[in-house]
């Protein structure tokens, strides 16, 4: 941090050429007056009307000086001479940084300053408008978003990244028991018929399984059978009743409801979700089913996959962030920000938690940032901070030297036509 301020304050040099031509022109006003003054001195007994012009010359350098003694006392010591309270910014360096440190905390990371500031903030309804920009107008803030998304990215380890995303997933996979979750699943979704249609999609399957090996199951039959149902010729109608009798079940259980097979198999269901909750044996079971897939290569490789296929579409939608919102994920943000907008209860509750995280983060942090800050300027190289300073705000300086000059001697030519008069 200290190093990005210091190349910051390096790179920090506003109006350089303006500062050093106003000095030139400040000083060669000086210079000038100077001259003014000497000449008007020597030709005075011959035109005395030149008085006015030395009193406004002596008056003028008079106030050049003075002011360039004070704009230079701030940065360094007048002509290098040690004279005492000069020099004030070097000198007062560090505490000029603690000073900065203790407005900085008494302005904006007071908990209670802040929880003010916050109150006069709506985050949400800024979030929501921000989120309905339709594409192609967005802003400079979502551009560099998405930027620094992407960049951050593709820089990162990706074998590295990839691994600890993975480690991560399967730490939690393995921490979690997913048996009381698949039975509380499989609850609800037979509470709601939602396990109709799946059950419907498994009897249509087991009716084209079925028709997909007809061979196979007269084959089947036919070795099974004894040389006495071989030689009557019964093992092919014994084949064709097993193979009928199995098609006539799938249809009446698909067209049925209530087909007695559909309902045990709907009952075990049940019974399947309550031992997935209560049963003891149940879950540890599942729990090893789980350890070994989290064990299996091919689980590991598929985490792999996830990985990467998430960070590509993560750095693809950051790239171009206008193609994205323009898309289903765009109506999606548009409806999300309509709501945080127009939702009076949501944008209440987003507000309130925005403005508690910010009212914490400075109640937590507020002092470490404002150590930071004066440790920062505490370490900037006092001749680097004098130059830049000094480079910033010189041209307004200057122009104090020039009104000194010009004030100083418009109040020398008043004195000396009140002298006359």
């Amino acid at each position: 941090m200290r190093a990005m301020a210091n190349g910051a304050l390096s790179r920090f040099n506003p109006a350089q050429p303006g500062a050093q031509g106003m000095k030139v022109v400040a000083t060669g006003l000086l210079v000038v007056m100077a001259g003014v003054f000497v000449a008007s001195r020597w030709f005075e007994p011959q035109y005395p009307w030149l008085g006015y012009a030395k009193s406004f010359a002596e008056a003028a350098m008079v106030g050049g000086l003075a002011d360039w003694f004070a704009v230079t006392a701030l940065f360094r010591h007048p002509l290098g001479l040690p004279i005492p309270h000069t020099a004030i910014i070097p000198r007062n360096k560090d505490r000029i940084g603690e000073a900065l440190a203790r407005f900085l905390q008494e302005n904006f990371l007071i908990p209670r300053v802040v929880a003010r500031r916050m109150e006069k903030l709506d985050v949400a309804g800024a979030t929501g408008r921000f989120l309905q920009t339709p594409a192609g107008q967005g802003t400079r803030i979502r551009a560099g978003a998405s930027r620094l998304i992407a960049d951050v990215f593709e820089s990162l380890d990706d074998e590295r990244l990839g691994g600890i995303v993975k480690t991560a997933i399967s730490t939690r996979l393995r921490k979690s028991e997913i048996s009381p979750l698949l039975g509380h699943a499989l609850a609800s979704a037979i509470n709601e018929d939602r396990h109709v249609p799946m059950l419907e999609a498994t009897i249509r399957w087991s009716a084209r399984t079925l028709q997909a090996n007809e061979p196979l199951i007269r084959e089947m039959v036919k070795k099974k059978a004894n040389w006495a149902l071989k030689l009557a010729g019964l093992d092919a109608k014994l084949a064709d009743a097993i193979i009928n009798g199995l098609k006539k079940l799938t249809v009446e259980m698909s067209t049925d409801p209530a087909h007695p097979v559909r309902v045990k198999v709907e009952e075990a269901l049940v019974q399947l979700a309550n031992d997935l909750q209560t049963r003891p044996e149940t879950r540890e079971r599942v729990e090893a089913i789980k350890e070994q897939l989290l064990d299996n290569r091919s689980v590991s490789l598929w985490l792999d996959t996830l990985w990467q296929k998430g960070r590509e579409a993560i750095v693809k939608a950051a790239r171009n962030p206008d193609a994205v919102l323009a898309g289903k994920v765009g109506e999606v943000l548009k409806s999300m920000g309509t709501t945080l907008e127009k939702d009076d209860r949501i944008r209440i509750a987003i507000n309130r938690f925005a403005r508690r995280a910010v009212v914490g983060m400075a109640a937590s942090y507020g002092s470490s940032i404002v150590k930071l800050v004066s440790e920062t300027v505490r370490s900037w190289d006092a001749r680097t901070v004098t130059n830049r300073l000094e480079a910033a705000v010189g041209r307004d300086l200057q122009y104090i030297r020039i009104n000194g000059t010009l004030v100083g001697g418009l109040v020398g030519l008043i004195l000396h036509l009140l002298d006359k008069l």
